[in-house]
């Protein structure tokens, strides 16, 4: 072999092994190099889910899931990117990677075939609600009590299923019926998810509406793609983090309008 021969052969050899590296790399490189190199995370958010994420007076998105989002970012050193996602849309974004996660996803079995889920983050159950002067701690005590409920829906399963033969389930068609009656009262009670709830709690002063007791809990997870295990790591490290420094109970109480229960954040 002729010297020009053998040095187009080194050439050719470290191009390959170049290109090798390259691709080696490439493979290597996962979801946190990617919104490191960006700078920035693209989280899919509902913009319109109070108390979760919503439009505030100065028209900019708040609620639980943004505190939650913006610490996350906080922690990777990168700017928060919300992107609107509706129920339909939201996990071909994630797996067409649009999104780098997902907030308020509840765990399924269905789910978890197609997307990986990071820790509980934010509480969801179905609680009955009434007013402090009313004493009501368990499902027995819902005995002879009107309570307003949508019709069809698991917080009428739900209720349906816990309540004694005399309570006076009354059902509507739509939660703004349902709360109408509760605060009118037309009924003692209303039995609905907390993010409903929250609004409740919120601006019925005169009324003093509190949570009485759970009947369902399911809390929300942030949903992530397969095999990202450094970002799922990250992310649970921010909900722990969160969790023992006490911020998720300060978003709690402030937009949830109840301090956080460490057992509503498990399945």
């Amino acid at each position: 072999m002729t010297f020009h021969m053998k040095l187009k052969s080194s050439i050719a050899a470290a191009l390959l092994l170049a290109g090798f590296g390259l691709a080696t790399q490439a493979a290597n490189a996962d979801a946190v190099d990617d919104i490191t190199k960006a700078g920035a995370i693209n989280v899919g958010i509902f913009s319109d889910f109070p108390p979760f994420s919503s439009a505030s007076a100065d028209m900019s998105i708040k609620g639980y899931d943004i505190d939650v989002a913006q610490f996350i970012a906080d922690q990777l050193k990168v700017k928060l990117n919300l992107v609107s996602v509706t129920g339909q849309n939201r996990i071909p974004y994630l797996t067409d990677k649009r999104v780098d996660i997902l907030m308020s996803v509840g765990y399924s079995k269905e789910r978890e075939q197609v997307i990986d889920f990071a820790a509980a983050y934010a509480p969801y159950y179905i609680a009955v609600i009434g007013p402090a002067a009313l004493k009501v701690e368990g499902k027995d005590d819902l005995a002879d009590k009107s309570i307003a409920v949508n019709r069809g829906t698991l917080e009428d399963t739900s209720l349906t299923e816990a309540a004694p033969a005399s309570a006076d389930i009354r059902r509507f068609d739509n939660y703004n019926s349902v709360i109408q009656a509760f605060i009118s009262g037309q009924t003692q009670l209303m039995v609905v998810g907390n993010d409903v709830g929250a609004q409740v709690l919120a601006r019925q002063e005169a009324l003093k509406p509190e949570q009485k007791f759970q009947l369902l809990t399911s809390p929300s997870h942030i949903g992530l793609n397969k095999n990202e295990d450094r970002l799922k790591q990250a992310v649970n490290d921010a909900i722990a983090k969160m969790l023992a420094d006490g911020k998720l109970d300060e978003s709690s109480k402030a937009w949830l309008k109840t301090p956080l229960n460490p057992d509503n954040l498990k399945d």
